[in-house]
């Protein structure tokens, strides 16, 4: 559901929040990190109306804003999320496409190494780190430890 916030955020900044602009902004809600096919879909299961090219330039729009934010999970379309949520990187699951996010301060050490051997200011956000779950893990048998306090069964 669209909080009082992002309509108070667009109004402040001269827009409104139009029905797409809504639709939009709960598709990429209710979906975590999606691409903007996979939040047409969502839009399209209420307003089968709306167009690729409205959800694209929504996005822009929104991203200009700042309620939404993208980052490259692999190749083809980027991925949005809200963006009032904490700052974090993004593990890809190679196997099950699951996504996890971790608090950027995990990738401090890396982020700190490359500025000193490189003087490379990078911003983890914008990028995935791929691997594989802890359950494909376990259920591939690698013997690759699931998170921490987790159980083996």
């Amino acid at each position: 559901m669209v909080t009082t916030e992002w309509q108070k955020d667009l109004r402040e900044r001269g827009y409104r929040l139009t029905p797409q602009r809504q639709l939009v902004l709960e598709a990429v809600e209710t979906l975590g990190h999606a691409t903007p096919d996979a939040i047409l879909g969502e839009v399209r299961r209420t307003a089968s109306g709306v167009n690729v090219s409205t959800v694209y330039r929504t996005l822009e729009l929104l991203e200009e804003l700042g309620l939404v934010s993208h980052a490259h999970l692999g190749h083809g379309s980027p991925t949005y999320h809200l963006a009032d949520r904490h700052h974090h990187i993004h593990l890809v699951c190679r196997d099950c496409d699951k996504v996890l996010e971790a608090d950027v301060t995990v990738a401090g050490p890396f982020a700190d190494r490359l500025r000193a051997d490189f003087g490379f200011e990078t911003d983890v956000r914008h990028f995935a780190i791929y691997g594989r779950c802890a359950d494909c893990a376990r259920e591939a048998g690698d013997g690759t430890p699931g998170p921490p306090g987790e159980s083996g069964s």
